[in-house]
């Protein structure tokens, strides 16, 4: 495992993390606690530090399980959470609430059984919050009192990100990006590395369809966002296939396999594409089993990408996805 920087936190994470989202959210179809729990512990062994989930995966089951885990190791772990969506309605006046917003990170401290919060991101909020100095204020007295050690947001859109960077004691972002996501390399990951943001990717294979394990009949179990969010119905579209219409997403799939090295992987091969982008601080794929969190780890070991199948890469995205997504996030 290699192991990069994460903004001016002083943390160095491996450069793939874990996302915790599948293996206790409710949005991923089936899920079995001892076979997440055995991933977790698998990537752990495997190098990983950096751990992400959020108050509203499972309700805080996620954070239980991670807690439970970093009871269990001797390794020190980085562990950011998320809170925000706990709002109902979820919407930006929300956020002007400092006693809903404390109360959220408390019951963060208590899932997780710390005294302090290693990173809280703002989950999403509406792109208003990133004009509100005062919820940003509130984070500042939040650190001030001992109950956060950092803070950043994780945003659906560039422009979200660029507005968030402003503020000075921001320390991360967190933004969807992989082989059919390009504008944050494009239009932000410049912005952060001069403001010395640290970069946290998630959705970096499109909600599995950079696995190249699905086909145009693949089923989705009734409670798997993959089902019942394709076009944004429960939240926001772009975290269901980055936003890729499907079948345009599995055409563009086969022409990646093709670049593919031998005895790689796809998604190996589109974690290391990610890792070519030097912003990037940490990629957090999910794991459901410990084989799912070998793959994602083997990542780190892979050579470098060449400047042709980096152009290849750019010239299938121009073609097939960039129409798509390009002017939505």
């Amino acid at each position: 495992m290699q192991y990069r920087t994460l903004g001016r936190t002083g943390w160095k994470p491996s450069e793939i993390g874990f996302g915790s989202w599948g293996i206790g959210g409710d949005a991923w179809g089936q899920k079995d606690d001892s076979a997440g729990l055995a991933a977790l512990n698998k990537a752990i062994d495997e190098g990983v530090n950096f751990i992400d989930t959020a108050d509203v995966y499972g309700d805080g089951h996620s954070e239980r399980l991670v807690a439970q885990v970093r009871k269990e190791r001797s390794e020190p772990l980085f562990i950011a959470t998320k809170a925000g969506r706990r709002l109902s309605p979820h919407v930006a006046a929300g956020y002007k609430d400092t006693q809903q917003l404390t109360s959220f990170v408390e019951r963060s401290l208590r899932n997780l059984d710390v005294e302090a919060l290693d990173l809280l991101q703002l989950h999403c909020p509406p792109t208003e919050v990133y004009s509100m100095p005062e919820v940003f204020a509130h984070l500042d007295t939040l650190v001030q009192q001992g109950k956060l050690r950092n803070y950043g947001v994780s945003v659906e859109k560039v422009e979200e990100a660029l507005k968030a960077i402003e503020y000075p004691n921001l320390k991360t972002v967190q933004i969807i990006f992989n082989m059919f996501r390009l504008k944050p390399a494009e239009a932000f990951f410049a912005a952060a590395r001069e403001r010395n943001v640290g970069i946290i990717v998630r959705v970096p294979l499109a909600s599995g369809l950079l696995t190249g394990k699905f086909k145009a009949n693949t089923q989705f179990d009734a409670n798997d966002h993959r089902n019942f969010n394709r076009h944004g119905e429960s939240f926001d579209q772009g975290e269901t296939f980055s936003g890729v219409d499907y079948e345009t997403g599995l055409q563009a799939v086969e022409e990646l396999r093709a670049l593919v090295p031998e005895g790689t992987t796809l998604a190996q091969f589109a974690l290391r594409w990610i890792l070519m982008f030097p912003e990037v601080s940490t990629i957090i794929p999910g794991a459901k089993n410990p084989a799912q969190a070998v793959d994602n780890t083997s990542a780190s070991k892979l050579a470098a990408l060449s400047d042709d199948t980096m152009r290849r890469i750019q010239e299938i995205y121009d073609t097939r996805i960039r129409a798509q997504v390009q002017s939505r996030w």
